[in-house]
């Protein structure tokens, strides 16, 4: 059981492009949003979709994968961890940010 801690997996479509960084360690950076869909029916019988979106970090080499395949609208099975992290935005205000860092995907849907 000890694999299944902090243990996250998702599939949905990809909201926008990508977006790339390079570090000056010589690392890539990916920063993507996912969109998972649930569908259900609510008390009157009508169907229902509740969209959530997530943030997805991935690096290396995840990230040079999501660079060269992945592309708004796609999508996409990830797996990875969640993570927590906290910045201060340019009005010095706390924010706090839940992050999936990747460590696998795989291409689903057409083309």
């Amino acid at each position: 059981m000890s694999t299944l801690r902090n243990k996250v997996q998702l599939i949905g479509n990809v909201g926008g492009e990508p977006t790339i960084v390079n570090l000056e360690s010589g690392k890539k950076l990916v920063r993507l949003s996912l969109a998972t869909n649930e569908h259900y029916k609510n008390g009157k019988g009508e169907n229902q979709t509740d969209t959530n979106w997530h943030n997805l970090v991935a690096w290396g080499k995840t990230a040079n994968f999501f660079e060269k395949y992945v592309t708004k609208g796609k999508e996409i099975a990830i797996e990875g961890k969640l993570t927590n992290r906290s910045f201060e935005d340019k009005d010095h205000v706390k924010r706090f940010v839940t992050e999936v860092v990747v460590n696998e995907i795989l291409l689903l849907g057409s083309k």
